[in-house]
């Protein structure tokens, strides 16, 4: 009898967690927020080599100041400028072929560098003492990866076109900004809920119940940028007509995952 109690205790929440997914509808709601790009940015290196370290790093100083003059007649302004890694590396190479008297070494490599290994000299060849970093010479290589804001992104190719002039490489791509990304988020998000609730008030209306309140609400997707138009063209059928992209624009889809109760 009281194995017979338990067993209807454990299935009375199963059974009422059954009735009440029965009594629901499962929706999701997608939405697309477009809006044009205030600002842009991009990633640029000015790299410079030197015999010493010093040198390397006072000619890459020279140069991020002419890349700030270059850039900033068009609105980039110092703080604009931002370095995000700055490194310098050491480059050593063996001489052995422009010195004479050592044709008979051949280049080891060590733990620094090259390192010569001295063979026997040949006949008639006199023996001369050496020192590995005499036999060595060095350079170094200053890089410094620059992030470059531009406050107008209608002029981005403009600024591009100056930050080559002035020697510097651009590395990838333009990153379009909105002016307040947080808010086209948080829009596209709020259309993707209310298009949630609207799906499902038309399947209530179509079973012949009203629509409830919402059990559980998640948010599944929010990209921008041309995430949308790239989950669109990989599952074509999955998404509606929506409305066209328009070139510069920022795009910000959002889907949501609701679960409504029926009455």
């Amino acid at each position: 009898m009281r194995e017979n109690m338990q067993q209807t205790a454990m299935q009375q929440p199963i059974m009422q967690q059954a009735t009440g997914l029965a009594d629901g509808v499962s929706v999701i709601g997608e939405a697309v927020r477009r809006v044009t790009p205030e600002s842009a940015e991009f990633l640029v290196e000015i790299t410079t080599s030197a015999p010493t370290a010093a040198q390397a790093l006072r000619d890459n100083k020279h140069k991020m100041a002419q890349l700030g003059n270059a850039t900033g007649p068009l609105g980039v302004q110092a703080a604009d400028l931002h370095t995000i890694s700055f490194q310098v590396y050491n480059f050593y190479s063996p001489m052995l072929q422009a010195l004479p008297g050592y044709g008979g070494m051949q280049p080891q490599i060590g733990s620094v560098g090259f390192v010569p290994q001295q063979q026997p000299p040949a006949t008639g060849q006199v023996e001369v003492p050496y020192s590995p970093y005499d036999l060595q010479f060095g350079s170094y290589q200053a890089r410094n990866t620059i992030r470059i804001q531009v406050r107008e992104a209608g002029r981005v190719g403009e600024v591009a076109d100056a930050v080559v002039k002035s020697g510097a490489t651009i590395l990838g791509g333009f990153s379009l900004r909105a002016g307040d990304e947080a808010g086209a988020r948080r829009a596209a998000l709020e259309a993707a809920a209310k298009d949630a609730r609207a799906k499902a008030e038309t399947l209530a209306t179509a079973a012949g119940k009203k629509l409830g309140d919402a059990i559980a609400v998640a948010e599944d997707v929010v990209a921008c940028n041309g995430m949308y138009m790239a989950m669109r063209a990989a599952m074509p059928l999955a998404f509606g007509a929506g409305a066209p992209q328009t070139a510069g624009e920022l795009e910000y889809y959002a889907r949501v995952s609701a679960r409504y109760g029926l009455t």
